[in-house]
C-alpha cells in the first residue's frame, strides 16, 4: 500500500472517529408527579387560572407604579450585575467554540549563542563550535481532531452554562419588579396609616378638649382629664414612628431605581393608599408555571452543564489526537531567513493518551456523574420550592383577605359604637371611662384595618413574584 493511501485511510478512520460523542446526551428530567397539575390553593372568588401576564403590575392601574417599574429595570445596579455575569458567561461560551477552529501561532525571534544543533553540523564539517546569530520566523497550526466529542460536549457545557447564567439574570428581574412594587406599595400603605394615626390625633384631641369644658364646667373630674389627654399623648406618639419609616422606605425604593439619596422619587409620598387590584388574580397551573419561573429553567441548565461534563471527563479515557504543522524560516543568516536555504516546515499528527494509569481520568468521571446526580437533586428541589412558595403566597393571600373583611365588619361597628358614645357623653349618659373605651376600640379598629391593607397589598405581591412574572416585559424593554 503506497504512502498516499496510507494517509487517506488515516484520513478516512479520523473523520469517522470523529462522528462519536461520549457521555450521555441530556434528557430534561420529568417533574415530580402532580407537578403540573393545578394549584391546590386557588379560590375562585379571588384567583382565575388564566395565564398571569408578565408585566402584572399593570393589573393596578397606577401610572407612578408604572413609571418607576420602568426606571428600575433600566438602572437598577444588580441587574447591570446580572447583566455584566451574563456577558462574561456567553464570552466563555465564545471562547470554547473556538476549540473546533485550527489553532495559529506566528512567532519571530534573534537569538545570540550556541546551538546544539549548529554546533553538531559545524562538527561534522570539521569546525570548531562558534557564536552565532540564529534568526527564525514560523507559523505554528495545530488542529484538535474530536475524535470522541470532547470539544463538542465542552462547548454544551458552555452554552448550558450561559442559559444558567441568563436565567439567573431573569431571576433578578423578577426580584427587581416585586421589591419596587413592594417598596412603592409599603410607602403607599404607610401614607394610610399616618392618614389614620392623624384622623385619630384629631378625634381623640377633640374629646379630650371637651373633657376639659366639661370639667371647667363642673362635670366630671380632673382625673377624667389626665386619662382623656394621656390618650392624646398615645395616639401623638404613633406619628413619628410611621413617618420614620415612610421615608426610610422611600430611600430603599431609591436604592432599587439606582439613585442617591439626594434625587429620592418624594412623588411616590403623594401616595395615600396602597393599590387596589380591580380584577381577580390570574394564576395560571402548575404547567405554565414551571415554564415561567427563571430558577427552575436554571435548574435545568445547571443539570445539562453537569450531564456535558461527563462526556468531557469521559473523552479524556481516550487518545486525543492533534495535527500539527509549522511552516517559515530558520538561519543563521538574517539576509537568508525567507530564502530556500532557510526554509522550515513539517505537517504531522500527535497523540497523547493517559495509559496505562487511569486512575485519575476514572476518578474525575466519577466527579462528573456525582455532580450530576448532585443537580438532578438541585433540580427536584427548586421545583418543589417553586410550587412551595406558590401555594403559600395563595394561601396567605386568602387568609388576610377573609381577616380583611372580618376588620372591615368590626371597624363599622367600632364607629358606630363611638358616635353613640359620643352623643351619649355630651347627654351626660355615659361616663368618660366608657368614652374613652370607644375611643380606644375606634383606634385600635381603624389602625388595624390600615395595617391590613398594607398586608394585602404585600400578599398579592408574593403571589405575583411567585407566579415567575416580570422578566419576560424586562427583557423586551431593555433591547
Amino acid at each position: 500500500m503506497s504512502r498516499c493511501r496510507i494517509a487517506n485511510a488515516f484520513i478516512a478512520m479520523l473523520g469517522v472517529l470523529s462522528g462519536c460523542t461520549v457521555g450521555p446526551d441530556y434528557h430534561p428530567p420529568a417533574p415530580a408527579a402532580g407537578a403540573e397539575a393545578p394549584l391546590v390553593s386557588v379560590t375562585p372568588a379571588l384567583e382565575s387560572v388564566a395565564e398571569p401576564p408578565d408585566d402584572w403590575w399593570h393589573l393596578y392601574h397606577d401610572l407612578l407604579l408604572d413609571k418607576l417599574l420602568d426606571e428600575a429595570f433600566t438602572a437598577n445596579a444588580d441587574l447591570r450585575v446580572a447583566a455584566a455575569n451574563l456577558s462574561a458567561a456567553r464570552a466563555v461560551l465564545e471562547a470554547t467554540r473556538v476549540g473546533r477552529l485550527p489553532q495559529t501561532s506566528v512567532g519571530v525571534s534573534a537569538q545570540y549563542g550556541r546551538d546544539a544543533v549548529t554546533d553538531e553540523i559545524l562538527e561534522i564539517l570539521g569546525q570548531p563550535p562558534q557564536n552565532v546569530w540564529i534568526y527564525d520566523a514560523l507559523l505554528d497550526v495545530s488542529y484538535e481532531v474530536d475524535l470522541v466529542g470532547r470539544v463538542r460536549r465542552s462547548i454544551e457545557a458552555a452554552r448550558a452554562d450561559a442559559a444558567s447564567v441568563a436565567a439567573t439574570r431573569d431571576s433578578v428581574k423578577i426580584s427587581v419588579a416585586a421589591e419596587t412594587a413592594r417598596a412603592y406599595a409599603q410607602i403607599c400603605a404607610l401614607g394610610e396609616e399616618l392618614s389614620v394615626a392623624r384622623h385619630s390625633l384629631e378625634v381623640v384631641s377633640r374629646e379630650a378638649e371637651i373633657t376639659v369644658n366639661r370639667n371647667e364646667a363642673g362635670a366630671g373630674s380632673q382625673f377624667d382629664v389626665v386619662r382623656a389627654q394621656g390618650l392624646v399623648a398615645q395616639v401623638r406618639a404613633s406619628i413619628p414612628p410611621l413617618e420614620g419609616q415612610r421615608r426610610a422606605v422611600l430611600f430603599q425604593l431609591t436604592a432599587l431605581l439606582g439613585r442617591t439619596p439626594s434625587n429620592a422619587p418624594t412623588e411616590a409620598e403623594g401616595c395615600m393608599l396602597p393599590p387596589r387590584l380591580k380584577e381577580l388574580i390570574p394564576v395560571g397551573d402548575g404547567a405554565t408555571l414551571l415554564k415561567r419561573r427563571p430558577d427552575v429553567r436554571q435548574a435545568d441548565r445547571r443539570m445539562a452543564a453537569a450531564t456535558a461534563r461527563i462526556g468531557v471527563a469521559t473523552a479524556d479515557l481516550y487518545p486525543k489526537v492533534t495535527l500539527k504543522g509549522l511552516f517559515g524560516g530558520v538561519s543563521t543568516q538574517l539576509n537568508e531567513l525567507a530564502t530556500n536555504k532557510g526554509l522550515a516546515w513539517g505537517l504531522g499528527p500527535g497523540i497523547s493518551w493517559t495509559f496505562p494509569n487511569e486512575a485519575g481520568p476514572r476518578a474525575r468521571v466519577r466527579q462528573a456523574k456525582a455532580s450530576a446526580a448532585a443537580a438532578l437533586a438541585g433540580f427536584d428541589s427548586v421545583v418543589l420550592q417553586a410550587l412551595k412558595e406558590t401555594e403559600q403566597a395563595l394561601v396567605s393571600y386568602g387568609a388576610e383577605l377573609d381577616r380583611r373583611q372580618a376588620l372591615s365588619d368590626a371597624q363599622d361597628r367600632a364607629h358606630k359604637a363611638f358616635d353613640m358614645a359620643h352623643d351619649q357623653f355630651i347627654a351626660g349618659a355615659l361616663s368618660n371611662l366608657d368614652l374613652l373605651s370607644s375611643e380606644q376600640s375606634l383606634i385600635a379598629t381603624d389602625a388595624a384595618v390600615a395595617t391590613s391593607d398594607a398586608a394585602l397589598v404585600q400578599d398579592q405581591i408574593a403571589v405575583f413574584k411567585a407566579l415567575g412574572g416580570g422578566w419576560r416585559v424586562a427583557e423586551t424593554a431593555g433591547r
